[in-house]
């Protein structure tokens, strides 16, 4: 069987690996996009006509229109969880299989938070910028993580793990999801309201989707403290940017991080990066050599068991796939 391995040399450096790459050339015959930037459409028809699997990084998009023009393909493999820039109906409708990963960075990403908010309240590297400008830094009393609230907007995998964290480090854990119950009686399980009035650190692991666009806005803002800190390690279009940034200048909020946001990639943007109150980080919560080999080894497992003609786990329309070896 042949496949695509669609990402550009920097993605396939860092998103995929040797190991992985190794693993899926000893099970099918591998053709490298060997350009420097993402497929578009046109080019992805092109360079996936002779192909019967795609396995794409999440730069790579599967629009509808591509589907129906390529005959041979039988499954879209995507090397990430977040699979909506894939026409999954569209595949569907011509048969094609489509597969998503599980997320392997549910440590990496939980670690991040607990740096951003250790940067945040100990102004390391506001110091550390001062510091390589050659001037001496302002001394700013900081604030602790013992005996301060959490709170975690979204109660999935990495909010679970991160819940760990903070109980182990002496924080208060305070969580906010309407669609999970929580049994442990060290975890308040409030709205999300109640949760923005009482945290330290509000931190967001909330499910983009269009229920959840722009969650984090001017009410959402108005109702945090003045010292408190927001952190966005899910997507950025859970956040209003434009509020954000206001309440940021305004110092209504003391501080932002970020890992995401509406830039290319679904990196922070620069308007709120760069303002003085902000930390922010060029998309790289799960960029681990152990995260990325979490999920860049599921497809090799995927695409073998879509070479034995089976529907591998991860598959989200497996009802739907006729285009079968």
């Amino acid at each position: 069987m042949k496949v695509l391995l669609a990402h550009t040399p920097p993605m396939r450096r860092d998103y995929y690996g040797e190991r992985s790459l190794a693993g899926l050339r000893a099970i099918a015959d591998v053709k490298l996009h060997e350009g420097e930037i993402a497929l578009d459409a046109a080019a992805l028809v092109k360079a996936a006509e002779d192909v019967e699997v795609i396995v794409a990084d999440r730069m790579t998009q599967g629009p509808g229109e591509i589907f129906p023009r390529l005959p041979k393909l039988r499954a879209f493999v995507r090397c990430a969880v977040d699979i909506r820039n894939i026409d999954v109906a569209a595949a569907s409708s011509v048969g094609v299989l489509v597969t998503q990963a599980s997320p392997g960075f549910v440590q990496s990403v939980a670690e991040l938070a607990i740096g951003f908010m250790v940067d945040l309240s100990r102004g390391v590297s506001r110091a550390t910028a001062d510091y390589h400008a050659g001037r001496m830094p302002e001394v700013v009393m900081g604030r602790q993580l013992a005996g301060s609230t959490i709170g975690i907007i979204g109660y999935g995998s990495i909010g679970r793990y991160l819940a760990g964290i903070a109980k182990a480090l002496g924080m208060q854990v305070l969580v906010a999801d309407p669609f999970v119950k929580i049994d442990d009686a060290a975890i308040q399980h409030l709205p999300l309201d109640d949760l923005l009035a009482r945290a330290d650190y509000v931190v967001c692991l909330a499910i983009a989707n269009e229920q959840t666009e722009n969650l984090i806005g001017p009410a959402a803002l108005a109702r945090m403290q003045p010292h408190a800190v927001f952190i966005n390690l899910s997507r950025g279009n859970l956040v209003d940017e434009a509020a954000l940034a206001a309440a940021l200048r305004e110092k209504r909020i003391a501080g932002a991080a970020m890992d995401v946001g509406r830039a290319l990639d679904q990196m922070p943007s620069l308007d709120l990066a760069k303002l003085p109150n902000v930390i922010a980080t060029p998309h790289v919560g799960g960029l681990t050599p152990q995260a990325i080999e979490h999920q860049s080894a599921e497809t090799v497992r995927q695409v073998a068991k879509i070479v034995a003609g089976e529907a591998p786990v991860g598959a989200v329309n497996a009802d739907r796939w006729t285009r079968k070896p």
